[in-house]
């Protein structure tokens, strides 16, 4: 083990479900470094405070909600990506001070990824926070227009915005059975808990697209992806993303390659063991 510690967290609330220890502390074990990293239950009012406490020691945190806004407001400097998302989800340590970014573009690459999507357009069902990202990723993977399926075109208004500031050409659409228009790739960015059981709204949604990705991982699979898969469709799921939004933030914090293979395993160990 290399002689100097360092210490890291993820920040959050509630913060006791987060998966994050498992993947870093797998990535600091298989790099040889001495560091720790913990949870600490934080919500986005005392952040600041927090973050900008913390001694020397400190690489970096992660941030999930409900930081992510007040992350991106406190950083001292921010990726370009993490300005067009409009939140951050890693804070790291700089001479500067604290750089934020937003590795859940990360994340949603990797997603987007592992169910082999390909193609111009892509339907985005939810208009909240996580779908920002995921604009970011479709453009990166050369889409060029989108739509966003959300209960009301006000509410997706910002997403919109988002995913044209991305190069996306964006439109809304009623979340319904009906308004689900045939696609390329079919990524849903609604939580768990927020997740429709209107058969005709899945049935919908799973058979648009031969590419279907949920963010959701708990419980697994969700309604959706069952759907899809039962239609024949290639899938992926949050795990993925959380996965892939963790290697760029080990290599954030460290400076090194992300041990990709170890940081999977351990992820895969902490699932089997419930």
């Amino acid at each position: 083990m290399r002689a100097v510690t360092r210490r890291a967290a993820v920040l959050g609330k509630p913060i006791a479900h987060s998966l994050s220890p498992v993947l870093h502390s797998a990535a600091f074990a298989a790099l040889g470094l001495d560091w720790t990293y913990e949870r600490i239950e934080c919500d986005a009012a005392e952040l600041p405070g927090l973050v900008g406490g913390l001694d020397p020691e400190w690489v970096g945190v992660s941030v999930t909600m409900p930081g992510k806004f007040a992350a991106l407001r406190f950083a001292d400097e921010r990726t370009e990506r993490a300005v067009t998302v409009g939140s951050a989800n890693t804070l790291v340590r700089t001479e500067a001070g604290w750089l934020a970014d937003c590795t859940d573009v990360d994340g949603a690459e990797g997603l987007l990824e592992e169910c082999g999507a390909t193609g111009e357009s892509a339907a985005v069902v939810g208009a909240g926070g996580t779908a920002r990202p995921v604009f970011a990723a479709l453009a990166g993977r050369g889409f060029i227009r989108t739509t966003v399926l959300a209960r009301s075109e006000e509410r997706a208004q910002d997403a919109l915005a988002c995913a044209e500031a991305f190069g996306l050409a964006a439109s809304w659409a009623p979340l319904t059975a009906a308004a689900v228009p045939p696609t390329d790739v079919v990524v849903s960015t609604l939580p768990g808990p927020a997740q429709s059981d209107d058969f005709a709204l899945m049935d919908a949604l799973s058979s648009a697209a031969p590419a279907v990705a949920d963010v959701a991982y708990d419980p697994w699979p969700t309604l959706l992806v069952a759907a899809a898969e039962s239609k024949g469709a290639r899938t992926a799921g949050g795990l993925t993303m959380l996965l892939h939004q963790a290697f760029r933030q080990a290599e954030w914090f460290t400076g090194e390659p992300a041990p990709r293979a170890a940081m999977t395993a351990a992820l895969a160990a902490a699932r089997a063991a419930g």
